[in-house]
């Protein structure tokens, strides 16, 4: 495959950014299932060079994978069994519901969702890995299925380019169309607000992972989303509907960081027992060192949260 490069159409992509973060490989946590050889392992016994387990032998089984040894030592045969290695289809599953329109200063929370899927999508590829793209509103706005390639890469960073948030919230419901309509197993990686009601996400992630993919969330916020530390009477717009009412944070600030603590702390028991790789995104935060945190705990994390 053609080492791909980033576009002049492309201003997501920064060039030394991915230079950089190419250093690190982006690993999978579960094994996945692909069509040719690769970094990642598969849950599907093959021969590489990374041993696995013991079978007893069966007629028709290859005599150059016995174990002499164990033969020698318990008067049986057995075969060695070892990983096989294989390519990771990544999923990159975006939020383009009218909530992402939301604007920290200068940030964009669409613009910085655009920026980690567009820098995943690119290091991903260049280490031969498929690529496909689901731009989740109201059910899919846009369904690019994972594939290999330079040329597929462009699809699907040209897509990315011109992504517009807009519409009420179906992020529950992409993801349930997602692990259905994904067959094989994937690192799905959801980047998102999460403005959704957290028992409706209990299921979603639980539904993928029945699936065996591997899911990981950027949950974005903004820092006075958290801490709603407004001094004055403040007009707030629902960028969903379209609704407008002012409010005096001396009078609703306590009961709102009461209502979000309890909503994150949800959060963090169900990423917990749905075993997804979460991470909270402050989005003031410079998004290249969000995303080597990410790639560094996936692999230095590889060998014990498998």
């Amino acid at each position: 495959m053609a080492e791909p490069s980033p576009s002049s159409s492309h201003d997501f992509l920064d060039p030394e950014i991915l230079g950089r973060l190419s250093t690190i490989p982006l690993d999978a946590r579960r094994g996945m299932i692909g069509s040719v050889s690769g970094r990642h392992r598969s849950p599907v016994k093959g021969s590489s060079l990374e041993f696995a387990q013991y079978r007893k032998y069966v007629p028709g089984d290859d005599l150059r994978r016995m174990d002499w040894r164990a033969w020698g030592r318990s008067d049986r045969y057995y075969i060695k069994e070892f990983e096989a290695d294989t390519n990771l289809r990544l999923c990159l599953v975006v939020d383009t519901s009218g909530s992402m329109n939301y604007q920290a200063g200068a940030i964009v929370k669409l613009d910085y969702a655009r920026r980690l899927a567009g820098t995943l999508a690119f290091l991903a590829a260049r280490q031969g890995d498929a690529v496909g793209l689901y731009c989740a509103a109201e059910g899919f706005q846009k369904e690019i299925p994972p594939k290999r390639g330079g040329a597929h890469l462009k699809v699907v960073l040209d897509e990315m380019a011109g992504m517009k948030a807009s519409g009420t919230t179906g992020l529950v419901a992409a993801l349930h169309e997602a692990a259905e309509k994904i067959k094989s197993r994937a690192l799905v990686v959801i980047i998102s607000d999460l403005f959704v009601e957290p028992e409706t996400l209990n299921e979603a992630f639980q539904h993928l992972r029945f699936r065996k993919h591997d899911v990981a969330v950027f949950h974005l916020l903004e820092e006075r989303e958290i801490k709603f530390d407004f001094d004055r009477p403040t007009r707030f717009v629902d960028l969903e509907g379209n609704a407008a009412l002012v409010v005096d944070p001396s009078l609703a600030g306590r009961r709102y960081r009461d209502a979000m603590r309890r909503y994150l702390d949800e959060v963090a028991v169900i990423v917990r027992d749905a075993a997804v790789d979460y991470h909270q995104v402050v989005v003031e935060e410079k998004y290249d060192e969000v995303l080597a945190r990410f790639l560094l705990g996936r692999h230095t994390g590889l060998k014990t949260r498998r």
